[in-house]
């Protein structure tokens, strides 16, 4: 065997061992790699942090805040007892400014979400929240009069599980200049279009619209800005049965639709409930018709 075929045999030898090696070494080279899968991670829903208000109000060198409120239950306007320590102090302090500013006045503004239930006598849980603070700060010897309730819808409030934050908020500012001009109108307007609940024979219950939500709620503003007003609540009856009897029902109606009103945050001592029985259809006791129109409760002002 010549040189020349001994180094052309080792070279081949070569290369087929290097073919061997590199077979060896790299037997899944130029293969797809199948990709691992990606484990997907669980969506953790982000919860919003609960809407909160804070008990505070500004006039001048006077202010207060404290980073509490008044707190109430979804679809409720009953104040969650105690109230924070901070508020308490404030009310104190709101009770000298007013009693030593003639003229001011201490607005407040509950809020509301559309989905809530109202089971109040108002037109919504704002102004209903409203009033309950307002009975609060007048049971602590600040004057209704030198108070003014509003309510206004806030859907995007968040509670705090079953509990909103302090869904009040408060202004203080100048009694309006056409204030006793705005009374006189809303007592014309009371007197001509009054409150009028109406009774099944023998029954006693109330479910009102939001008409008579409205007029409730107006009742509720004057009784509170004059002084010496009182709401009057008349009961009556149709002609069926004994004139006794019905005197006596007139006056259960009465007092049932006095309670509600109560209930609602209307003082007993502002409401006078009386009954008039069977005395005073207005209309005819002929028909259905008629005796279902003389079963009422009539809710005005004196």
């Amino acid at each position: 065997m010549t040189k020349t075929t001994t180094s052309l045999i080792g070279i081949i030898l070569t290369i087929l061992a290097g073919i061997l090696l590199y077979m060896k070494l790299c037997s899944s080279c130029g293969v797809p790699v199948a990709e691992e899968p990606v484990e997907e991670k669980a969506v953790v829903p982000v919860t919003p942090d609960p809407t909160s208000y804070p008990f505070a109000f500004s006039d001048g060198e006077y202010a207060c805040d404290v980073n509490d409120n008044y707190n109430f239950n979804v679809s409720s306007s009953s104040i969650l007892m105690p109230l924070a320590q901070g508020v308490t102090d404030c009310i104190g302090s709101l009770k000298t400014f007013l009693a030593d500013n003639a003229g001011k006045v201490i607005n407040i503004t509950g809020y509301f979400k559309s989905d809530e239930n109202n089971d109040s006598a108002f037109p919504n849980l704002g102004l209903a929240r409203a009033n309950a603070v307002k009975n609060h700060l007048v049971e602590n010897g600040i004057s209704s009069a030198s108070i003014n309730t509003f309510g206004k819808l806030m859907d995007e409030m968040i509670p705090k599980g079953n509990m909103f934050l302090g869904p009040v908020t408060y202004g203080l500012a100048g009694e309006s200049a056409d204030a006793a001009d705005e009374l006189k109108a809303l007592y014309d307007k009371i007197k001509a279009d009054p409150l009028v609940l109406y009774f099944n024979t023998a029954e006693a219950s109330i479910n009102l619209d939001a008409e008579q939500r409205q007029k409730v709620a107006d009742i509720s503003r004057y009784l509170d800005k004059v002084e010496g007003a009182k709401a009057l609540v008349v009961g009556h009856t149709d002609n069926t049965g004994k004139a006794s009897s019905n005197m006596r029902l007139g006056q259960e109606r009465a007092d049932f639709a006095k309670d509600y009103l109560m209930k609602n945050g209307i003082s007993a001592v502002k409401i006078d409930a009386t009954s008039k029985g069977q005395t005073q259809p207005i209309e005819s006791n002929a028909t259905d018709e008629g005796k279902a129109k003389n079963r009422r409760t009539v809710v005005t002002l004196n």
